[in-house]
């Protein structure tokens, strides 16, 4: 006991009875045990709870790592024998080295991404520029390589330290993984789990060599292409879907008249119509020729025997004239020159460049009377004398 008092009295020196980490922080990976000017008693313990490791850094040298457990300290200690030796003969005080705690549980949700598109070559589409977002998980297994080749004598280490290296090397087996797949980008969907767990089997032992720590999981949120490429795809897509064009427009042009029709007043049923014939007439133009592409012309059949041939709807004119404005077809528009012969009668249709006075549209003026003469009625002159 006299022994004890001369060296508390000679050094003033503080006495460690338990050593222990308490941290409730979720990013510090190694914490430096503050040993400094203070003793460890013979007989002390150390405690180190599960998901934690204790390293000993005898002069300078690694000495000892202990896993989860309560060790009691003293000369038979091999980490710190040496210390206990000084004190005996030489009061030599305090410990000459260092206690770290390193954490070893799995550091979740750590978050990679690419920092700038890559390119690859798509066998369907050629090359492309990818984008990749995920996460990954690592934990400390080899505490000892983990100080030695990262930490060093950094006292308080986090995992933004690191992270960023291990983000990037990551990204770099990422790229080089996706390009020798070289499979086509719309199936790498289909691999997102198969590629992460093969990518993490194969970077664990290179990170446990080079750093000490396992890579637990690596997963694939997303790969994206570039925006136009998605709206081309998208595109691709929606003509997929229309299927048949003559029957799309045909829907198409039945929802347009619907829509004029629930107008009040049904103002817009006729352009409707209108637009509906155009429509339908397009459609069937683009639908004959998407289904004859790349092959050759054949002469129409010939109709069924004792079928009449179908008959072209009449011509419709926007007409202008003493009863206003009004679309009509040919012979309507001429029994309105008939019935008001000094008038004007204007019609127009899609493509002209102005009204026209309806004499000079012979589908018109055809189906108009001539005037009758000058001083008659029209009826046969007097009979000649007898």
């Amino acid at each position: 006991m006299g022994f004890w008092n001369t060296l508390k009295g000679h050094a003033k020196a503080q006495f460690l009875d338990v050593i222990e980490w308490l941290d409730s922080s979720s990013n510090t990976l190694v914490y430096r045990y503050p040993v400094f000017n203070q003793a460890i008693q013979d007989g002390g313990k150390l405690v180190v709870r599960e998901g934690q490791a204790a390293v000993f850094i005898n002069e300078g040298k690694l000495s000892d790592v202990f896993g989860p457990g309560t060790y009691t300290l003293g000369t038979n200690t091999e980490a710190i024998w040496s210390f206990f030796q000084s004190i005996k003969y030489q009061l030599n005080y305090p410990y000459k080295g260092d206690i770290y705690y390193c954490s070893t549980r799995q550091n979740t949700n750590q978050k990679w991404g690419t920092a700038n598109p890559f390119m690859m070559r798509d066998p369907e589409i050629g090359p492309v520029r990818l984008r990749a977002f995920g996460i990954y998980a690592y934990r400390i297994t080899d505490p000892a390589q983990f100080l030695r080749e990262v930490v060093g004598t950094d006292g308080l280490f986090t995992t933004d330290e690191i992270n960023g290296q291990l983000k990037r090397k990551l990204v770099s087996a990422f790229t080089d993984a996706v390009a020798s797949l070289k499979m086509p980008v719309l199936d790498l969907a289909t691999q997102y789990m198969d590629l992460g767990e093969a990518l993490a089997n194969q970077m664990s032992p290179w990170f446990e060599e080079h750093y000490g720590i396992t890579l637990t999981d690596f997963t694939i949120e997303n790969i994206s292409l570039p925006p136009k490429v998605e709206e081309m795809l998208d595109k691709r897509s929606q003509m997929g879907l229309v299927g048949n064009m003559n029957t799309y427009t045909q829907f198409q042009a039945a929802n347009a008249i619907q829509d004029a029709a629930s107008q009040p007043g049904g103002g817009g049923l006729g352009g409707a119509m209108m637009g509906a014939g155009v429509g339908l007439g397009l459609g069937n133009v683009v639908a004959g020729q998407m289904a004859n592409m790349g092959q050759q012309p054949q002469a129409a059949p010939p109709p069924a025997p004792g079928m009449a041939p179908a008959v072209a709807p009449p011509a419709i004119y926007h007409y202008s004239g003493p009863s206003g404005q009004h679309q009509l077809p040919a012979g309507d528009i001429a029994q309105h020159v008939a019935g008001a012969p000094g008038a004007k009668h204007h019609v127009w249709q899609p493509g002209w460049a102005a009204w026209k006075s309806w004499n000079e549209v012979p589908e018109i003026a055809g189906l108009v009377p001539p005037p009758p003469p000058p001083g008659g009625t029209g009826g046969p002159p007097p009979p000649p004398p007898q």
